[in-house]
C-alpha cells in the first residue's frame, strides 16, 4: 500500500503514519530522515545534497525525487511505504507520479488531516510550557512563532496539493482536531476498499501460477481418462464375451436339440419299421397260413377222391 498524508505542521501526520506501518507493514519515509540518511550512507545523490544543505541553499526537487526514488527500490519498501512530508509542492507531486509510473505503481490513497490552525498554536504553547516545566529541551523550532511561518509556508507551497489530488480523484480527508485514536479508526475507514484491492492483487499472482500449473495437472488428467477408456474398453470386451457366450450357448442348445429331434425321429422311424416289419411278418405268416389250409384242404380232397375211387372198385 503506497499513501501520502497531507496535513500542516501539528496536525498529527507523524503519529498517524506509524500507526500505518504497524497495521499495513510498510515503512515510513520522511524527507528529512530520508535526506540524512542519504548524506550519512555517502550515496552520489547524498553527497550532492549535503553540498547544497551545507551551502545555505534549499534542495532542489530533482535531489529529492532522486533520493526518494532510491529509497523505494530498496527491499523492505516492496510491501509499501507512507510518505511524510513530500511532496511539498506541485511540481514534486508530479515528479513522484512519474516515478511511480516508470516502476508500474501508483498512489492507493492521500489522506489529507484538516485541521484548525488556531487550536494547533494553543497546543504548541501548551506543549512548550509543559516540557519546561519537567524541565526538558525544547527544539528550536517547536515554539508559537516558528509555527506560524510553518502554516504560512505550508498555505503557500503545499495547501495547492489539495487541489491536485482532488482532480485526480485520490483524496480523502479526515478530522485532524479528532482524537488520536477516532482519527486513526477514520482513517482506516477512508483505506478499506484499498486495502481490500492490495490484498486481491497480492492473490492474483498465486492464481495466475496455478492456472500456469495446469498444463502438469494434463498428464494426470491424461491417465485418468486412459484409464476410465481402458475401464470402459474392458467393460465393452466383457460384454462382447458375454454376448458370444450366450450365443455359442444358444447355438449349443439348438445343436443339442436339433440332435435330439433327430434322435426321436431315427427312434420314431425305426419303431415305425419295426411295426410294418411286424405287420408284413405277420401278414406273411398269415398268408402262409392260408396257403398251407388250402393246401391242406386239397391234400384231404385229393385223399378222399381216390378213397372214394377204391371203394368203387
Amino acid at each position: 500500500m503506497r499513501l501520502i498524508l497531507l496535513g500542516p505542521p501539528g496536525a498529527g501526520k507523524g503519529t498517524q503514519a506509524q500507526r500505518l506501518v504497524t497495521k499495513h507493514g510498510i515503512v515510513q519515509l520522511s524527507t528529512g530522515d530520508m535526506l540524512r540518511a542519504a548524506v550519512a550512507a555517502g550515496t552520489p545523490v547524498g553527497q550532492r545534497a549535503k553540498a547544497i544543505m551545507e551551502a545555505g541553499q534549499l534542495v532542489p526537487d530533482e535531489v529529492v525525487v532522486a533520493i526518494i526514488a532510491d529509497r523505494i527500490d530498496q527491499v523492505d519498501a516492496k510491501r509499501g511505504f507512507v510518505l511524510d512530508g513530500f511532496p511539498r509542492t506541485v511540481p514534486q507531486a508530479e515528479a513522484l507520479d512519474r516515478l511511480l509510473a516508470d516502476r508500474g505503481l501508483a498512489l492507493d490513497g492521500v489522506i489529507e488531516l484538516k485541521v484548525d490552525e488556531g487550536i494547533l498554536l494553543k497546543r504548541i504553547e501548551t506543549r512548550v510550557a509543559d516540557m519546561t516545566a519537567r524541565g526538558e529541551k525544547v527544539r528550536a523550532d517547536d515554539n508559537p512563532d516558528v509555527l506560524k511561518g510553518r502554516l504560512e509556508a505550508y498555505r503557500a507551497q503545499t495547501a495547492p496539493l489539495t487541489a491536485y489530488y482532488a482532480g485526480k480523484g485520490q483524496l480523502k480527508t479526515v478530522d485532524g482536531m479528532a482524537p488520536i485514536d477516532d482519527v486513526t479508526v477514520a482513517i482506516n475507514g477512508l483505506l478499506a476498499p484499498a486495502e481490500g484491492a492490495v490484498k486481491r492483487k497480492a492473490k492474483a499472482p498465486k492464481a495466475k501460477a496455478k492456472s500456469k500449473a495446469k498444463p502438469a495437472g494434463k498428464p494426470a488428467k491424461s491417465a485418468k481418462s486412459a484409464k476410465k477408456t481402458a475401464k470402459k474398453a474392458g467393460k465393452a470386451k466383457s460384454k462382447a464375451a458375454k454376448g458370444r457366450s450366450k450365443k455359442s450357448s444358444s447355438k449349443a442348445a439348438a445343436r443339442s436339440k436339433s440332435k435330439t429331434k433327430s434322435k426321436t425321429k431315427s427312434k420314431t422311424k425305426t419303431k415305425s419299421s419295426t411295426r410294418r416289419a411286424a405287420t408284413a411278418g405277420s401278414k406273411a405268416r398269415s398268408s402262409r397260413s392260408r396257403t398251407t389250409g388250402v393246401k391242406s384242404k386239397t391234400v384231404l380232397r385229393k385223399s378222399s377222391s381216390k378213397r372214394r375211387l377204391t371203394r368203387a372198385r
